[in-house]
Formats: C-alpha cells, sequence, structure tokens
C-alpha cells in the first residue's frame, strides 16, 4: 500500500511541511524506519535521534516541528497520529467473504451480506450474524447471539446463547463471553448451583483479548459499554456493568455486580471485590486490591514495589511487626503524655 504525504496529512487534518507527493508505503519506529517510511517523536527526548533515522517524513507536534526540518506532519499528539496512520497502512490479514464447506450453520440462522465464515465455526439456531462480519476458524456461536456488522470474532472463541455483540467489535482467540457465573447456595456444607439466566450485552467498537472471560448474569445481564478495550486474561464475572471507554490491562479480575464507570483505567492484575461501585475516571495502578468503592475520579493505588530480595525478607519480617510496634509506640505516647503532665502541675 501507498498513500502521499498529502493524503496522510488530509486524513489526519494535520499541517503539511515539506513535499506533499511524497510516497509513504509504511510506519516504523524512528531507529527502524527506511526510505519511504513515516515514524513519528512522540517525547522530546527522541529528538537526538531524528538525524541518525532514515524516515521519509515524521509526525510531531508544533514545539518539536520548531526544531526539526524536513517533510512533517504537524499535529496535536503525535502518538495518536501514528495510531490513526497506522491503521491504514495494517496489514492484518483477512479472510475473503463467504462460507467455508466445513462450517456448520443452522437453517435458522441469519447471515449477513459479505459475512466470512472460516472453517469449522458453527452457528447455532436464531443467530444473527450482521453485515460484513469476520467469524473465523472453530468460532463457536449459540442459539440466538446477535453480532453486529463489521464484527470480528477470531479463531476458537465460544459465544453462548443469547448474548448480544455490538458493531465493529474485536474479539480475540480462545475468549469465552456468556459462560455460567460463578453463582452457588451452601446447602449444609453441599453447594447448590443457581442457574445464570441473564446474558452479555457488549456494546459498539469493544476489542476483547485473548483467553478472556465473560460470564452470564444471574438474572440481568453482564453489561461491556461502547468502546470499552479489555487486555488478554481478564474475568469479568457475573452481573458486572463496565462504563463506556473504560480500559483494563491484562490478568485483571472484577468480582460479581461490581459497576465500573466510563473511562476508567484498570492496569495489569488488578482485583476487585464483588458489590462495589467505581465512579467515572477511576485510574487504578497495577496489583491494586480494591476492597471498598470508588467515589471521587482520580489514580488509586496498593501493594509494594520491588525489592532485593534480602531487602524484601526483611521489609517482610518488620511487616509482622508492625502491631507490637504500633502498640509500644501508643505506650510511649501514653507515658510521655503523663510525663508532661506532671511537669506541667510542677511549674
Amino acid at each position: 500500500m501507498q498513500k502521499t504525504l498529502q493524503e496522510i496529512a488530509d486524513y489526519l487534518q494535520a499541517e503539511l511541511r515539506g513535499e506533499p507527493q511524497l510516497s509513504i508505503t509504511a510506519v516504523s519506529p524512528l531507529n527502524k524506519a527506511q526510505k519511504g517510511e513515516l515514524s513519528f517523536i512522540s517525547d522530546s527526548k527522541y529528538l537526538e535521534h531524528v538525524e541518525h533515522s532514515h524516515a521519509s517524513a515524521l509526525i510531531v507536534n508544533t514545539r518539536m516541528a520548531e526544531s526539526i526540518g524536513g517533510n512533517l506532519l504537524i499535529v496535536d499528539d503525535p502518538y495518536l497520529g501514528y495510531a490513526k496512520v497506522a491503521q491504514l497502512f495494517d496489514s492484518t490479514p483477512k479472510p475473503d467473504p463467504g462460507i467455508h464447506a466445513t462450517a456448520v450453520i443452522s437453517k435458522a440462522a441469519t447471515i449477513g451480506q459479505n459475512v466470512s465464515i472460516c472453517a469449522n465455526a458453527v452457528i447455532e439456531d436464531g443467530a444473527v450474524i450482521g453485515d460484513n462480519a469476520i467469524i473465523e476458524s472453530g468460532v463457536f456461536i449459540g442459539k440466538k447471539v446477535t453480532i453486529g456488522q463489521g464484527t470480528r470474532v477470531y479463531s476458537n472463541t465460544v459465544i453462548y446463547h443469547s448474548v448480544e455483540i455490538g458493531k465493529s467489535c474485536i474479539i480475540h482467540a480462545n475468549s469465552v463471553i456468556g459462560s455460567d457465573g460463578f453463582g452457588y447456595a451452601n446447602e449444609k456444607g453441599a453447594w447448590v448451583k443457581i442457574p445464570q439466566v441473564g446474558s452479555v450485552t457488549i456494546g459498539d467498537d469493544v476489542e476483547i483479548g485473548a483467553h478472556t472471560a465473560i460470564d452470564r448474569g444471574a438474572l440481568e445481564n453482564t453489561v461491556i459499554g461502547k468502546g470499552v478495550i479489555l487486555d488478554n486474561h481478564i474475568h469479568i464475572a457475573h452481573n458486572v456493568q463496565i462504563g463506556d471507554y473504560t480500559a483494563i490491562a491484562g490478568c485483571s479480575a472484577i468480582a460479581g455486580s461490581t459497576k465500573i464507570g466510563k473511562y476508567c483505567t484498570i492496569a495489569g492484575r488488578v482485583s476487585i471485590i464483588g458489590h462495589l461501585e467505581i465512579c467515572d475516571k477511576a485510574h487504578i495502578t497495577a496489583c491494586t486490591f480494591v476492597n471498598k468503592s470508588i467515589k471521587e475520579p482520580g489514580a488509586y493505588s496498593s501493594g509494594t514495589t520491588f525489592q532485593s530480595n534480602k531487602d524484601w525478607h526483611k521489609s517482610a519480617v518488620r511487616f509482622r511487626q508492625l502491631d507490637d510496634m504500633w502498640r509500644k509506640m501508643k505506650q510511649l505516647e501514653k507515658e510521655l503524655a503523663e510525663l508532661k503532665e506532671l511537669q506541667d502541675s510542677q511549674r
């Protein structure tokens, strides 16, 4: 694929300095870019590497453009500009429209126009597949599932019955959507299963990473809002609600019936217990354990950063001594107060 620098500038609504008809064939890192390729600078600390780069053009901001010559696309946010241009040059393979001979499709399913259904996919009764959707090899789509137009479901994903998925979503390989939530009652030590009769609804423009599991609701639906992005290996329990445009990184787990607001960011290995409410624009850092609701926007953290093993063992011992240290400190405070009171009485 080739685009002229002017075509890219028009697409980005960027200011162009340089040669409008310059042909661009790819987007590459600053230190790897070759002639005919476009790169970007998102931080001024990388400006010193420009003179050694072979990139034919750069995406920069106004401040950076003051100290750089050559072919430039000037935007407010170079990293966002890079993301948008990378979409133009995306080389991810796509199967041609059509239905593979080994796919098993119910006669009671509805298949839209220009749909790709690959080898060994299974689509059951009442399922609706929107126009331009891509269902890759080995995907299972249960009864009465709805998949919106332009959505892509990668290989070996399992989508249980009655799940609703919006338009232009991406669901990566081996994800499971709509499996039973972890709902049980206890009868004299034995576990009694609670049927999970809700479902899962997923908004438009959602991306779900590989090996992520989203449980169906017990009575009401588990809800994933518009524009949400979920990394690999995430667990979303039953009846969880995730607000629009929230991002969750890998290996995080959200327990049942927790509500997460819009525009939140949740870093890797975060654990959030059930029945909490997380407000809009909360930002939770890696490995944080959230055991109560968050009511104010802002950044939240817990846990400790790494140390050498020797120092960590010392810290672990001291942590176990904290209660004794606290009691001793309170006793010292009491004794100091009594001593001060005695001194004051003798004046």
